[in-house]
């Protein structure tokens, strides 16, 4: 019995650094969203949010830090320096300057470009299955794929996809509160055609999101040469759909247990405001 549970746990270790790191990058536009769109009512929500983003960035520092010192390379210093100042200057610009009441600051701005950049981590989580099947391949006694693995990539694409679906309908949510609830259908389409258009330059021609800072000529050219084939164009299509299916769905989910949350709280406190209406007033002094 112990060298099967000290098998499931080294097949599942196998798996914590890059799950960590596809998860953090599929959490990122949930954190932007909260601060762009909307501030979720739940602190549970909130919170749990925060704690997973610092989960799953410890394991992957190191990866992490690489990575920054990769950009720096291939960017040069000049330029990582130059865009730091940049950014400074704009936030300044927004401190200082652009504090009118309803107008979408620089910085603003800024965010929703990494938004966008960042949301087909997501939903890319989904792809990883691949992993699992190569995990199998591996004879894997069944124990361990039913009781161990399954359930880890489960849980690892449940989180992922459910940050890209909470990460849309608070784009969805601040859309209807500035007055353009009938784009809401359209934008979703469109994020979900980008997200299947970045799942396929991550997964099969192994671009990254910064990417967009160290390699944009590459980016654009094979943007515009090799995604006209039939093959890239297929691929693409069934993954939105695959998408835009699970979206819907769970979509449905959040709203009916949010619903259901909400009412049944707001039912909770009208009974404590009516029984404290209802308590005698004492006027003993």
């Amino acid at each position: 019995m112990m060298g099967l549970i000290l098998e499931a746990l080294t097949a599942m270790g196998h798996n914590v650094r890059w799950m960590s790191w596809n998860l953090f990058l599929g959490l990122v536009p949930l954190a932007l969203s909260f601060w762009l769109f909307r501030k979720p009512r739940s602190r549970w929500l909130l919170w749990g949010t925060c704690i997973l983003l610092g989960a799953t960035f410890l394991p992957s520092t190191r990866h992490v830090l690489s990575y920054i010192k990769h950009i720096v390379q291939d960017v040069g210093t000049t330029y990582f320096l130059g865009a730091i100042a940049i950014t400074l200057g704009l936030m300044a610009v927004d401190i200082w300057v652009l504090r009118q009441r309803g107008l979408r600051s620089l910085r603003w701005w800024g965010g929703f470009f990494w938004f966008i950049a960042f949301l087909p981590n997501a939903p890319y989580v989904l792809t990883d299955i691949i992993h699992l099947i190569e995990q199998i391949k591996q004879e894997h006694t069944v124990w361990t794929v039913t009781l161990a693995l399954i359930p880890q990539y489960l849980v690892f694409m449940l989180l992922g996809f459910g940050a890209y679906v909470l990460s849309v309908m608070n784009l969805g949510y601040y859309l209807k509160q500035q007055g353009w609830g009938r784009f809401i259908l359209a934008t979703e389409i469109t994020i979900h055609a980008l997200s299947a258009l970045g799942i396929y330059l991550g997964r099969f021609i192994r671009f990254n999101t910064w990417d967009i800072l160290t390699n944009p000529d590459a980016l654009v050219n094979t943007v515009m040469n090799e995604l006209i084939g039939k093959r890239p164009v297929v691929v693409m299509a069934a993954t939105f759909v695959v998408i835009a299916v699970l979206y819907w769905v769970l979509k449905q989910v959040t709203l009916g247990i949010s619903q259901r949350f909400y009412s049944s709280q707001s039912q909770s406190e009208a009974i404590g405001d009516s029984a404290a209406s209802s308590e005698p007033i004492d006027l003993r002094f």
